[in-house]
């Protein structure tokens, strides 16, 4: 499923116009990403929760020459399963 058909199914779901629904999905997930960007976490209970995990830097090794490389600290976003989105999808 893309944002699109997520949009749509919510058109569907909810009764309404396509403009109403794009503008919840857009509004849902901008503060999502906005919380997320402040270093906050986001829980939505039984679904599950977004946080950010900081990665130290680190020295790799280019897997193509063999030559050591620096990888700067990073952020990423990470998601983490609800229990009973695991267990439905498990299906329990």
């Amino acid at each position: 499923m893309n944002k699109s058909d997520l949009i749509n199914a919510l058109k569907d779901r909810a009764g309404l116009s396509r403009k109403e629904a794009e503008t919840v999905v857009d509004t849902l997930f901008g503060t999502i990403t906005e919380t997320m960007a402040a270093n906050n976490r986001v829980e939505i209970r039984g679904f599950g929760s977004f946080s950010v995990k900081q990665y130290k830097a680190y020295t790799g090794r280019n897997p193509k020459t063999g030559a050591q490389i620096n990888v700067p600290a990073k952020k990423l976003p990470f998601f983490k399963v609800g229990k009973e989105l695991k267990d439905k999808v498990d299906g329990k």
